[in-house]
This record gives structure tokens, C-alpha cells and sequence, in this order.
């Protein structure tokens, strides 16, 4: 679990309170989902799983288009709640919330109630869902190797859930590690292309190309984590239609990235 300050632990606290409420307005939700702390009971550092801070989400949704929506790796729901609170829709999205954290789930379906909340692995679930506009995530930066159904074999675990979002929708916007984006724009000058040997890997074995969409400065946000200060990019890819990559039998196990680790990016 992480040590919080006492200002956290507080926040945190009356975060805790307010989830109490039958009902919780905007201004409420906002503030649990800027304060609610999700390592306080987890360990999260194991996990690679961290919570969009929510100004950078509120910018994420700009990426966002559609009007049928699936959210992998949901966590408690920021990415897709504002997406689906932003004022220009003529009609509110139908979103799907997908996570395999349960104390994420029950925190998600108070704080977002209009989605479909699903906790279950995404690689179990998600092709069963049908077809959706757009598929988002922010992915536990980390490796994991069990992942069935896919045509991207390596460790890393952002290329798996772009890989698995490319059999469910036509388009994808996606928050993940800087050095897995195959550009770097966040933080620099001037963007530019920088495709490692696993990104090539990813592309070559997908077919697929992550570009930077609108353009968003995630280093504006790196000390808004909980925890963490993670460098980032947001990335986007339009998916083509295509069948669903063929079953494997085995794969194997690399334990996900630790607190230290991250801290490096």
C-alpha cells in the first residue's frame, strides 16, 4: 500500500465519505476521483495501475469520438465518465466500463452509473461486447505475458490491450509510457519519431501505427499521479476491420513493473 501524506489521507477519507451518499453531484464526483486514493488499500506499485490524473483525463477527452465507447482497464471510470459529461454530445455515448479490480468496479458504478460496469480480464470479456465506435484505456504500465488472442507476442503490456482494442473497434486512443509511443511529443520542443525495437515489433506484428492525435502535452501532468510521475503519451490509431488473431497455447510469465521502476519513465 502506498504512504500517504496527511493531507492525502484526508482528502482520501472524505472521498470515502462522500461514496456513502445515495446520490453524489458533479462537483462530489469530481473531487472522489481527484482524491480518492487508489493505493491506499492496494498495492498498486505491483500492479502498475494508476489512476489518470483528472485534468489530464479532461484533456484526453478531446481524443474521443463516437457515440458507442469501451473503456479497458477502466479503473473507477475517469476517462470515459468526463467523455461522457462534455457538453457538445447531441445524445450521451452508451460506454462500457470493463475492470478486474472489484473495489474499482463498486467505486465506478457509484461515481458513473450510466455506464455498463463489467469486472472481469479484458482478454476474457471484451471480444464477446460486440462492435464499439472507439476503444479507450489508460493500461497498468507493466508487463504481462497471459494474454490469449493475440497477434502482438511481447511483454509489453499497452501493446496487448491496443492489440485486443483493434479487434473490437475503429478507432483507439490510448494513455501509455513515452517510450512505448513511437514518437515523443510530451515535454519536448519539437515531436519527432523515435520507434524502439519493441514498438517495431508491436507495428510489424499488428499492422498498426499509434500517432499523436491532437496533440497532448501529458508532461503538464507528470506530478498530478498518485504516487508516480510517470512520462506519457497519449496516442491514437484508427483500426482496420479484421478477424480476431488465432488462439495460442502457452506463453510466459514476466512479472509487471515495480513503483521503482516506474519512477525511471
Amino acid at each position: 500500500m502506498a504512504k500517504l501524506t496527511k493531507a492525502q489521507a484526508k482528502a482520501h477519507a472524505q472521498a470515502c465519505e462522500l461514496l456513502q451518499k445515495d446520490e453524489l453531484t458533479f462537483e462530489e464526483k469530481w473531487f472522489v476521483y481527484e482524491n480518492w486514493q487508489e493505493g491506499a488499500t492496494h498495492e498498486n506499485g505491483a500492479a502498475g495501475a494508476f489512476f489518470t490524473p483528472v485534468e489530464l483525463a479532461a484533456d484526453f477527452k478531446l481524443e474521443i469520438c463516437g457515440s458507442k465507447v469501451i473503456d479497458l482497464c477502466a479503473g473507477i471510470g475517469v476517462l470515459s465518465f468526463l467523455h461522457y459529461h462534455r457538453q457538445t454530445h447531441m445524445t450521451p455515448p452508451d460506454v462500457t466500463c470493463i475492470d478486474i479490480n472489484p473495489a474499482y468496479v463498486e467505486v465506478g458504478k457509484k461515481l458513473f452509473p450510466e455506464a455498463t460496469w463489467i469486472c472481469a480480464d479484458i482478454f476474457d470479456v471484451a471480444r464477446d461486447l460486440g462492435r464499439f465506435d472507439v476503444a479507450i484505456a489508460n493500461p497498468p504500465f507493466g508487463r504481462r505475458v497471459h494474454a490469449p488472442n493475440l497477434r502482438y507476442q511481447g511483454a509489453e503490456f499497452e501493446y496487448k490491450v491496443i492489440d485486443l482494442a483493434s479487434d473490437l473497434a475503429t478507432y483507439g486512443a490510448f494513455i501509455i509510457p513515452q517510450k512505448s509511443a513511437g514518437f515523443v511529443y510530451s515535454g519536448v520542443r519539437c515531436h519527432e519519431r523515435r520507434e524502439t525495437a519493441e514498438y517495431k515489433k508491436f507495428a510489424k506484428a499488428t499492422g498498426l501505427n499509434l500517432e499523436a492525435g491532437c496533440g497532448i502535452d501529458t508532461a503538464m501532468y507528470r506530478d498530478d499521479w498518485h504516487g508516480v510521475s510517470p512520462a506519457c503519451e497519449i496516442v491514437t490509431c484508427e483500426f482496420p476491420e479484421r478477424t480476431p488473431a488465432p488462439a495460442l497455447e502457452f506463453q510466459s510469465i514476466t512479472p509487471p513493473m515495480t513503483r521503482d521502476q516506474l519512477s525511471l519513465f
